[in-house]
């Protein structure tokens, strides 16, 4: 593990591989140890840098404080690549750090090569959604629930909404212990993650992304996600589409070959 100061911040990440550089930036509960199981087919053609944002694992935080949001974690994956000793590079997302990476295109195109977003989450706005609604996202109420139990000392209980909600009912009981720890060790995030009040994408939002992107998503998945995906590629120009059959959110876990063979190919031409 290495790290990189940004923003008053000591950014520990994962180095491995040769190559061109691929950034990648996890979810929601998540830190730079998802990515393994795809580590090893990515880092034969990339120098794969995996990061784990502010207030995530290794840090161990209480969920306390105002620096929590997708606006500094925004400012901080760009001041990292702004450090980092090669770019521009890909940069790959997935769920919320899809979102990040989104608006890192958005702000600074010239930091990157290309854009790779795993079901990016967010909401859309009424020039993207014909029904939209102003307002919290059920999502967010579903959320502060989970942190809300998370907040009084039950963090399964807690991670169990929130993966239930994700995933449909029994996801949580479903889960191999590794992962699950992966969840436990991230959950105080969930607290922060309700302050986070991330802006809608919109129409415009889209058309203004001109690095080379490609979406990802889980043929099975469900709910809001796809229609994210969907929507966002419809308005980037050129954008690239790939459905994983078989796959839901985490498709990179349930299916890493493909995953990587599809990745790897977008990122070659």
């Amino acid at each position: 593990m290495h790290s990189l100061p940004v923003n008053g911040f000591d950014m520990p990440y994962l180095d491995v591989g040769e190559g061109t550089p691929l950034v990648c930036v996890h979810g929601s509960l998540c830190d730079f140890r998802i990515w393994s199981a795809v580590l090893g087919p990515l880092t034969r053609a990339h120098r794969v840098i995996a990061v784990s944002l502010r207030h995530f694992f290794p840090a161990h935080w209480d969920g306390v404080g105002d620096t929590y949001s997708i606006a500094q974690h925004v400012d901080d994956m760009i001041a990292f690549i702004e450090k980092f000793d090669t770019r521009p590079v890909d940069l790959m997302g997935h769920s919320r750090g899809g979102h990040i990476c989104f608006r890192v295109a958005q702000r600074r195109p010239d930091l990157l090569r290309k854009l790779v977003l795993a079901e990016p989450g967010g909401e859309l706005d009424g020039t993207l959604d014909p029904d939209f609604k102003p307002g919290p996202s059920p999502l967010a109420a579903r959320i502060a629930a989970s942190a809300d139990v998370i907040a009084g000392g039950d963090i399964d209980g807690g991670l169990q909404i929130f993966m239930d909600a994700l995933e449909g009912p029994g996801a949580w009981k479903r889960l191999p212990a590794t992962s699950k720890q992966l969840l436990r060790d991230n959950a105080t995030t969930l607290i922060g993650q309700t302050r986070d009040q991330r802006p809608p994408f919109s129409k415009a939002d889209a058309e203004a992304i001109k690095t080379p992107t490609l979406f990802i998503g889980g043929a099975n998945t469900k709910g809001m996600l796809p229609k994210v995906l969907h929507a966002l590629a419809a308005n980037v120009q050129g954008a690239r589409t790939e459905m994983i059959p078989g796959t839901t959110h985490p498709m990179f876990e349930q299916a890493p070959q493909r995953y990587c063979e599809i990745v790897l190919e977008f990122l070659a031409t």
